[in-house]
C-alpha cells in the first residue's frame, strides 16, 4: 500500500481487466436499481461504498489485488450506477406521447454520449477543484475511508466479508418483504383521505424497504426538509387550493387531483430557485476553478511526463479530440430523431443550435456540478434541479428560435426533441456530478487519475447497455403515471413527470407560470431560512430537500422521512455503545443500501414477471377482504423486521470490535 500511494513509479497492478470485469458485474445490480429507485421515488443512491465493500470481499481471494484495483471497481461501478439517473429525463418522451417505449440504441447512445461528455469536461476541473480544493467531498472521503480499512489487514479482510454479509442479508430481506406486498399479504401503501370543511387533503405512508434505506443514506437534515415540504404540500397548499376548487368526486380523487395539477408545480417553483441559489452561490469558486484548470493544463503540456503519476489526467489534447469526435454521433443521432417528422425543414439550424447548447451548457454543467458534489455531495447534490434549469433553458431557446412558421404536429416534436437535447445534457451534469467525487477517493488512497478517468469511461459504457433493457421492462410493466395508457400500478416517475411537463408548457404556451411563481417566492423564503439557520451552526432547511416534499407523493415522503429519522437514532446509539461507531455507522450504510438494493432488483425481476404472464398482479395470493390484516400484520412485519436488520448491524460491527 505504501509503495502503491507513493508519488513514484507504479508498482501495484490497477487499471485490471479483472477489476473493470467485477466493476461491470456489479453495473448490472446498482444501475437497474437506481433505475427502479429513480422512477419510483424520484431519488438515486451513491454505489462507491457498496461498490467498494463488494469488491474487496471478491478481490480479497486474489493474492495480487489491492487498493488501487479495488478503487478502479467502485470507480466503474459508482460511474454507471448515476449514470442511471438520465430516468429523471428519457421517460418523458414517453409521457408526452413521443415513444412507445425505449428504442435500444437510441437510447443508449443518448446516455453513453452525454455521460462520456460529463468525464471529458469534468477532467480539466480536477486540480482545482480536487487536487488544490478545501471542498469536503463526503462520499469520496467515505470510500477511501472504506478502502483503506479494507486493504492489506486481517482486520480489513474480515470488515469486508463482514460488510457484504451485512449487504447481502438485507437485500434479501428487502426483496422478500416486497413480494410479500405483491403476494397482498402485506400491504405497499396505506393511506385515508377526509374533507375539513370545504377543502380536503390526506395522510398517506409505505412500507418499503428500499424508501426507509433512501431515507438513512439522504440523513436527517435532507429528511426534516422534506418532511417541511410534505406539510407544506398536504398541509397547506392542498387545503387550501382544494377550498378554492369546485368540489369533484371523493376526498381522495379531489385532493390527489389538485396536488398533481397544482400543488406540484410549487414544489416545482421551490426546486428551481433551490437550484439557481445554489449556482449563484459557487460562481465565484467555479470561475477560479476553471481557470487554474486551464493554466494547469497549459503547464502540462511542458514537461507533462515529468509530472508525479498522481498527477498525470488524460490529456487535455485528447480530451478536446474526443469531446469533439462525440459531437459527430450525437449529431447523427438528432438527424435520425428529426428525420421524416415536421422538423425536418429547419434540420440544420437546429442541429447547429443544439451542438452548441450541448457544448456550452454540457460544460458549465460539468463545472457546477463537481463543485457542488464535492460541497454537499453526489447524493445530496441538486441534480434534478439542473435538469428543470436544463428543459427550461432548452424549450425557451428552441421556441424563440424555431416555433414560429412550422407545420401541423410541430409543437409535439418540439417538445420531444427539447427533451432529447436536456436527456444529453443531463448525461452529462449526472457523470460530472459523480466523477470528481471518484476522483477525491482516486487521490486519497493514491490512484493514477488517468487510470481512473479511463475507468470512467468504462462505466459509462457499461451503464449505457443496463439502462435501456431495464427502462423498457419496466415501461411494459409498469408505464409511468401520466403517460397515454399508463395503469393503476404505473411507476410515477416525478422528475421525468415534472420535466417533461415544463417543456410541454414552455412550448405550448400553456404553463401556469404563477402557480411556479408562488414556489418560487416561497423558495426565496426557505432559502433566507436557511441561510439564517446555517449562521447558527446547528441546523439547516435544505430548499431543495423542501421543494421535493411539495412534489412527491405523500407515501414516498413519508417513508423517507421516517427512514432519515431512523439512521440518525441508530448513528446517535452507535456512537454511545460501539467499540467503533464509525465501522457501525458504515454496517448501518450497508444496510440501508442492501435495503434500497433488494426491493429494487425484486421490482425489475418482478417487471419480467408481468410482462412475461400478462398479468398485472400474478404473484396475488388473497384479495381485498385480506387488506384489514395485510395493514396491521405488514406494518407490525415492516417495523419488527427493520429493528433486526439494524440489530444486526451492530452486531456484526461489535464482533469485529471483538476479534
Amino acid at each position: 500500500m505504501n509503495k502503491a500511494m507513493a508519488g513514484g513509479a507504479m508498482t501495484l497492478p490497477e487499471l485490471t481487466v479483472r477489476g473493470i470485469a467485477l466493476g461491470g458485474l456489479i453495473t448490472l445490480l446498482f444501475t437497474a436499481a437506481n433505475v427502479y429507485l429513480g422512477l419510483k421515488v424520484g431519488l438515486t443512491f451513491a454505489t462507491s461504498i457498496p461498490a467498494a465493500v463488494i469488491s474487496m470481499a471478491v478481490l480479497r481471494f486474489f493474492a495480487s489485488s489491492n487498493i488501487l484495483e479495488n478503487n478502479i471497481v467502485q470507480t466503474v461501478a459508482s460511474a454507471a450506477g448515476t449514470l442511471a439517473a438520465i430516468c429523471f429525463v428519457l421517460p418523458g418522451l414517453v409521457m408526452v406521447g413521443w415513444w412507445q417505449g425505449f428504442p435500444f440504441w437510441t437510447t443508449a447512445l443518448v446516455t453513453a454520449l452525454g455521460g462520456l461528455l460529463g468525464v471529458m469536461f469534468s477532467i480539466p476541473l480536477r486540480r482545482a477543484l480536487v487536487a488544490e480544493s478545501d471542498l469536503p467531498y463526503p462520499e469520496g472521503r467515505a470510500a477511501a475511508e472504506v478502502l483503506k480499512v479494507g486493504e492489506g489487514s486481517r482486520s480489513g479482510d474480515a470488515e469486508s466479508a463482514a460488510g457484504l454479509r451485512v449487504i447481502v442479508t438485507s437485500t434479501i430481506v428487502a426483496g422478500a418483504f416486497n413480494a410479500l406486498t405483491y403476494m397482498r399479504f402485506a400491504v405497499s401503501e396505506a393511506s385515508h383521505f377526509f374533507r375539513i370543511g370545504p377543502s380536503a387533503t390526506g395522510i398517506a405512508g409505505g412500507l418499503s424497504f428500499a424508501l426507509l434505506g433512501a431515507g438513512h443514506l439522504v440523513g436527517l437534515t435532507v429528511g426534516l426538509a422534506m418532511f417541511t415540504g410534505l406539510v407544506i404540500g398536504w398541509g397547506i397548499a392542498t387545503p387550501w387550493l382544494t377550498a378554492l376548487a369546485a368540489p369533484a368526486g371523493d376526498a381522495e380523487s379531489f385532493a390527489t387531483g389538485v396536488w398533481l395539477n397544482q400543488v406540484r408545480f410549487i414544489g416545482a417553483g421551490v426546486i428551481g430557485v433551490a437550484a439557481i441559489w445554489t449556482l449563484l452561490r459557487i460562481i465565484g469558486p467555479i470561475l477560479s476553478g476553471i481557470r487554474s484548470a486551464m493554466a494547469a493544463s497549459r503547464a502540462r503540456r511542458v514537461g507533462g511526463e515529468g509530472l508525479p503519476r498522481k498527477e498525470r489526467d488524460i490529456p487535455i489534447g485528447i480530451v478536446a479530440l474526443v469531446s469533439g469526435a462525440a459531437l459527430i454521433p450525437i449529431t447523427f443521432l438528432l438527424m435520425d430523431f428529426i428525420d421524416g417528422g415536421p422538423l425536418a425543414g429547419i434540420s440544420v439550424p437546429l442541429i447547429a443550435v443544439t451542438l452548441v447548447f450541448v457544448l456550452l451548457v454540457g460544460a458549465f454543467i460539468a463545472s457546477v456540478c463537481g463543485y457542488m458534489a464535492g460541497l454537499i455531495g453526489a447524493s445530496n447534490s441538486p441534480i434534478s434541479g439542473v435538469g428543470i434549469l436544463a428543459i427550461l433553458a432548452a424549450s425557451m431557446l428552441f421556441g424563440l428560435l424555431f416555433s414560429s412558421g412550422l407545420g401541423e404536429g410541430s409543437e409535439d416534436a418540439l417538445i420531444a426533441y427539447a427533451l432529447l437535447a436536456t436527456a444529453i445534457v443531463f448525461g452529462v451534469a449526472t457523470i460530472s456530478n459523480d466523477n470528481l467525487q471518484d476522483l477525491k477517493t482516486g487521490q486519497l488512497v493514491g490512484a493514477t487519475p488517468w487510470r481512473q478517468q479511463v475507468a470512467l469511461v468504462f462505466g459509462v459504457l457499461f451503464g449505457s447497455m443496463v439502462i435501456p433493457p431495464v427502462l423498457e421492462l419496466l415501461n411494459a410493466a409498469y408505464g409511468f403515471a401520466g403517460a397515454p395508457g399508463a395503469g393503476p400500478n404505473a411507476l410515477p416517475a416525478p422528475q421525468a413527470a415534472l420535466i417533461s411537463a415544463l417543456g410541454s408548457g414552455v412550448l405550448g404556451g400553456d404553463l401556469d407560470w404563477s402557480l411556479i411563481g408562488i414556489g418560487a417566492a416561497l423558495g426565496v423564503v426557505i432559502v433566507i431560512i436557511d441561510e439564517l439557520l446555517a449562521r447558527t451552526g446547528k441546523a439547516r432547511l435544505h430548499p431543495l430537500g423542501v421543494g421535493i416534499g411539495i412534489y412527491l407523493p405523500m407515501g414516498t415522503t413519508m417513508t423517507v422521512v421516517v427512514g432519515a429519522v431512523l439512521g440518525w437514532f441508530y448513528d446517535r446509539a452507535v456512537e454511545r455503545r460501539a467499540a467503533d461507531p464509525e465501522r457501525a455507522k458504515r454496517m448501518g450504510v450497508l444496510t440501508a443500501t442492501g435495503m434500497i438494493v433488494g426491493e429494487s432488483l425484486f421490482g425489475v425481476a418482478y417487471a419480467g414477471l408481468v410482462v412475461g404472464s400478462g398479468s398485472d398482479a400474478p404473484l396475488a395470493l388473497v384479495g381485498d377482504s385480506f387488506r384489514p390484516i395485510a395493514l396491521i400484520g405488514g406494518t407490525l412485519l415492516f417495523a419488527a423486521t427493520a429493528w433486526w436488520l439494524y440489530r444486526r448491524a451492530i452486531r456484526a460491527s461489535a464482533s469485529l470490535a471483538a476479534t
